[in-house]
This record gives structure tokens, sequence and C-alpha cells, in this order.
């Protein structure tokens, strides 16, 4: 009687494992353009704009700069470029993700940088010898929670205003695309709905849906969206569709916002056609680092200015006045001196708030929040 031969287990067909998480390599040219576009907000703090930036220098920072005071108007767009690249990181980062790696991932990123500023600015403005009013305790406690903004508390960090833009975004993306899991179908019908549900909340003028779904701001996040979808395929037709249908509502607001042709108070007036090109250069310099134009660009040195842009924004606009007032008016130096000798010290000071905050507790608080599922 003969025996059917018995299947060695090791041919048993092994079962499919599911595909790792796509890792991307650190665009160092993104770096760069991150330091840009905190260049050109600390700029349009310190020569394109009045208010409490005249105190420090003593006069008008137009009489200081008759010339560069008109292109530094411009640098608030820095703001939209941020609001691009933002879109871009965090659908890279999103993909592959759990929702609890990702809002760790968001929160360290954040936080100890922002804790460090908040403490910074309102120690230095209690000083005796700095002309500048601190919030009170009580508001500056409040401040560490970044929810000063929609609780109509007085900010600490003027530029806090734009990180609550971020946090919104965040929400949304977390939410909507990172929770039901990132995938390509997901994050296009993400950008789509954003997009008609913005353009129908101007219409129905309602405070709270502006509030959540921010019209003015999302083309701008949106079409981040869409340049990492180039990035994974730039045949991706859909993500050509993202990219132009958000420039052009993106660049719709900028000038709606910013051109201030018709006051005849303005510190400076923008015309349109330079706002448009400043949104333009957000949407074609993120363009050209998704296509892998700018690979070439790959200094390591653009990692350290990657570091430093973050809380360099933070602190630029408020610790920025107590210094310029003491190069300008107590030392004496002249105005295109102290610009960027200003600029020089706000960013060392960056350096170590990185070295000295960000770097021990960044790796620990997203741990801790990793552990806290």
């Amino acid at each position: 009687m003969t025996t059917l031969p018995v299947r060695p287990v090791t041919d048993v067909p092994a079962r499919p494992q599911p595909a790792a998480p796509r890792r991307e390599h650190r665009l160092r040219s993104l770096d760069g353009l991150r330091l840009v576009a905190a260049l050109m907000v600390a700029v349009y703090h310190y020569a394109g704009r009045g208010g409490e930036v005249a105190r420090a220098w003593g006069t008008s920072p137009a009489e200081q700069f008759p010339t560069l005071h008109s292109y530094a108007a411009y640098g608030c767009l820095g703001v939209q470029v941020f609001f691009v690249i933002s879109g871009f990181v965090i659908c890279m980062s999103g993909w592959g993700r759990s929702l609890t790696s990702f809002f760790a991932s968001r929160a360290s990123r954040l936080l100890p940088a922002y804790w460090a500023a908040v403490v910074l600015v309102t120690a230095v403005f209690a000083l005796p010898v700095v002309a500048y009013e601190a919030v009170s305790p009580s508001d500056a406690l409040l401040n560490l929670t970044m929810l000063q903004m929609p609780l109509g508390v007085d900010r600490v960090l003027g530029v806090c205003w734009t990180l609550w833009a971020e946090v919104r975004f965040y929400a949304l993306f977390a939410l909507c695309v990172v929770l039901p899991g990132v995938n390509r179908r997901r994050v296009i019908l993400f950008c789509a709905g954003w997009t008609l549900a913005a353009a129908l909340t101007r219409s129905v003028h309602e405070p709270l849906l502006d509030l959540v779904l921010m019209p003015e701001y999302a083309p701008f996040f949106i079409g981040g969206v869409g340049l990492h979808l180039l990035h994974r395929d730039r045949r991706d037709g859909y993500g050509w569709g993202i990219v132009a249908v958000s420039f052009l509502i993106g660049q719709h607001y900028a000038v709606r916002d910013l051109w201030n042709a018709a006051d005849p108070h303005a510190f400076a007036h923008r015309t349109s056609g330079g706002i448009v090109l400043v949104v333009a250069f957000a949407f074609v310099a993120v363009g050209a680092i998704a296509l892998g134009l700018l690979n070439g660009v790959n200094w390591r040195w653009l990692t350290t200015a990657g570091a430093l842009t973050y809380p360099f924004y933070l602190v630029h606009e408020h610790l920025g006045w107590p210094a310029i007032q003491l190069l300008h008016r107590t030392w004496g130096l002249p105005s295109y001196a102290t610009l960027p000798l200003t600029v020089a010290a706000m960013l060392i000071l960056a350096r170590l708030v990185h070295g000295w905050v960000e770097k021990p507790l960044t790796p620990r608080l997203r741990g801790v929040l990793n552990k806290a599922r």
C-alpha cells in the first residue's frame, strides 16, 4: 500500500504582509524654504509695519527704511508660505501613522519651543527696563495651553494666531484622514470636501463654520496637501487639479485681505500683482521641492536652518523690539546695521531654545504621548 507524500510545512505559501509605511528622506530644500518664510515675516515685523515696532525704532520704520519698507510690507505673506509647507509636511508625516502617533508627533513638535517662548517673552516684558507691558500672570498661564485665541485672552506671542490656524488644520486632517487611515482616495476627498465646504461657508455667514473651516487659509493648507500627492506621483491629475484650484482661491483671499490701496493711512501700499506673485512663489517653491527639482539643494546646514526656524519664528517679534531699542537707540547703531544684528541675535536665541529645550524635551514628550494610549 502506497502512501501519499506529505507536503513540507515550508512549502505553505506565506501570508502577505501589509506594506510598511513609506519612509520619506529629509527634504533639506524644504528646511531652507522654512527659513526664507521666517525671515520674510521677521523683516515685515521689523521694517514693514508700524505699531509697537515704531516705539523700538523711535520713529516709523518707513522713515528708517525709505526704500526697504515698501518691499518689507509683503513679508507678512511668509505666513501663507508656511501654510503651504505645512499642508505638504502634515500629509507626508501623517501617511502610515496611527492617530496616537500623529498626535504625539505634532504636540511634541509644537509645544516645547512654544512653552519656552511664552515664558521668555513674559519674563523679559516683566523687567523694569523693558518698556513693553506684559500680560497678566493668569493670561500668561492660559497662553501655555495654546487656546488663548478662542478664549479671547491677551496673547503673549503676536504670531500665535498662525499656530491656532495650524492646530485647527491638524485637527481636521487627523479626524478626516488619519483616524480612518490615510490613502490617496481619502486625501483627495478631504481636499475636495474642505474646498467646497470652505467656499459655501462664505455664503452662509456662520461664525462657527468660519472658525472651523478657515476659508481664507484653507486653500494654502489644501494646496500643500495636493503638492504632496504630486510628490508621491507627479502624474497624479487630481493632485494637479487640487493645487491649481487652491492657488486660484488662495490668491483671491490674499489680495482681498492684504491689498490696502484704498486705505490712506496704510503703512505701505501693496499692489494686487505683488501679492499674487508672492502667493505664486509659495506654490511654485513647494512644488519644485515636491517634484524633485531642488533635490540638488542638499547642504547639511539647511537641516540646522530648518530646526531653528520654529523657535526663531516664535521669539523674533516681541523680543526683537527690546533688541532694536538697545542696539539703535541706546547704543546708537544705524538702522541698516541694527536690522541684521537683531535678526542674528534672534537666530542665536533660537539656537539656544532648540538646543536646551527642544532637543531634550521633544523626544521625551513624544514618548510619553505615544505610551498614553
